[in-house]
């Protein structure tokens, strides 16, 4: 509702788990619901397969369609409420997280809000979070609401937070979480506006680069599939082989689903595999139990090389050919709602702050300051109005900044780049430093605003 600014059909916004099915938000010339039976059945939409998870969960299923900007980039899949409590325990009807790792095989980005004032995992948000196991790379976190709490108890619910989140999600990089407050409505605790946009800013920088990044994701799903097609095929055509022809083949079903770990760490070593790539062990025996191994098929070393020479070969190329295509396109944005507010007029972010501080004054901004720094700039003993590159050297070391950034300052600040400073071009150095001292980064070139007026050149009238 955020990002789209605008309602859309099926929509139910509350502070509990009001909303009960999962939601397509796609863009459609005319405002309307589309039923999940229909919904499967439609050769234009991508949710054919999604008719296997049957009645209890298309009942649960709608598509909303309405003619927004942003969803002409983007299509969003809303999913129901976790439950907790004594909810979680009466069953859905379908297999939630199956249905939720289905979609997260498939999107670009997985977002998973959280309340500052809700921070506990249920068992069900726990299990849904598992479900994303090898999507990692695409999950991202919102800490919502933050404006509801003070300074002092944001920090504390951040840490509970990044504790609770590394009891369930097993990998030893953290996650990426975007603190702030994603609603129209006026900010409660103000103290941190400037982190709230900051950071609100990076998470839709993050979503505009999506529709740039497809056709890649596209093509990093169909490497780790073909990788994870080879070790299927190796594990079937082992346990194929190692079937007896005529008696006692139930038995030695029942052994090679037991020994299925021990078959793991023995393909792994035959064909080099990274046991990375193997699929779960609990979840492969439960599979294996309904099959019949006499059926598997056995090894073709021919397919396999085909899928080796496409991994190291072919891919290579149909990148090279991405990459061509990208730049010669123009960059594909998320553009509309939200993301439009986020770059308007001086509510930019940034805007009027760092070096782009005066950017819309007619005065120098540095000249308020001026004063204080000539009477520096007159005890480093200037000559003929100007100070040496020792001398500035010796003054601007005082601000513990690393050379590499103080080389930076005096390429910016030595206008004429006669290797000596000015009244101004020191009145300039020190404004940049308390720029980069304040936490702000430095520009890449000086901007026009910036120059000091004695530097600026002359405008040239028509006559």
């Amino acid at each position: 509702r955020y990002l789209l600014e605008q309602d859309f059909p099926g929509m139910r916004i509350g502070p509990e788990p009001t909303t009960d099915s999962f939601i397509a938000v796609m863009y459609g010339e005319t405002e309307g619901n589309v039923p999940g039976n229909a919904l499967v059945v439609d050769p234009k939409k991508p949710f054919r397969k999604l008719s296997r998870f049957g009645n209890a969960f298309l009942n649960r299923f709608m598509c909303s369609q309405l003619p927004n900007e942003v969803l002409k980039s983007i299509s969003i899949i809303d999913s129901p409420g976790i439950l907790s409590g004594e909810k979680q325990r009466i069953s859905r009807g379908y297999d939630f997280c199956q249905v939720l790792q289905w979609f997260a095989e498939r999107v670009d980005r997985i977002i998973l809000l959280f309340d500052a004032h809700k921070l506990d995992i249920s068992d069900e948000f726990s299990e849904a979070i598992k479900s994303f196991r090898g999507q990692d790379d695409k999950i991202r976190v919102v800490l919502n609401k933050a404006d509801q709490v003070d300074t002092q108890q944001l920090m504390r619910v951040y840490g509970a937070l990044m504790w609770s989140l590394g009891k369930v999600i097993d990998t030893p990089e953290v996650l990426r979480v975007y603190i702030s407050s994603f609603w129209a409505h006026p900010l409660r605790n103000t103290d941190n506006r400037r982190l709230f946009e900051a950071e609100a800013q990076d998470l839709f920088k993050d979503i505009q680069s999506l529709p740039q990044k497809a056709a890649v994701r596209k093509l990093n799903d169909l490497i780790k599939r073909a990788r994870l097609a080879k070790v299927h095929a190796y594990i079937i055509s082992y346990l194929k082989k190692e079937m007896p022809s005529v008696f006692g083949k139930e038995n030695k079903k029942k052994e090679l689903i037991n020994k299925l770990p021990e078959i793991y760490i023995q393909l792994q070593r035959e064909h080099h595999i990274s046991a990375g790539d193997f699929p779960e062990v609990k979840k492969m025996q439960e599979q294996l139990e309904n099959c019949d191994f006499t059926k598997f098929h056995s090894l073709k070393p021919k397919l396999i090389e085909t899928v080796d020479n496409m991994l190291a070969n072919k891919i290579a190329s149909l990148m090279n050919l991405i990459r061509q295509e990208e730049s010669n396109m123009p960059t594909e944005m998320v553009h509309g709602g939200a993301f439009d507010g986020t770059m308007a007029g001086p509510f930019g972010h940034g805007y009027g702050e760092g070096a782009k501080e005066g950017a819309d004054e007619e005065e120098w901004v540095v000249a308020k300051d001026k004063p204080a720094y000539d009477e520096i700039f007159y005890t480093l003993s200037p000559i003929n109005g100007k100070i040496s590159g020792i001398s500035a050297k010796k003054e601007m070391v005082t601000s513990k900044l690393p050379n590499s950034v103080l080389g930076k300052i005096w390429k910016l600040a030595d206008c004429d780049g006669d290797g000596m400073l000015d009244d101004e071009e020191f009145a300039l150095a020190k404004h940049l430093i308390k720029i980069k001292l304040d936490g702000y980064e430095l520009p890449g070139t000086l901007p026009s605003h910036l120059v000091p007026p004695s530097h600026r050149k002359p405008f040239q009238t028509a006559e």
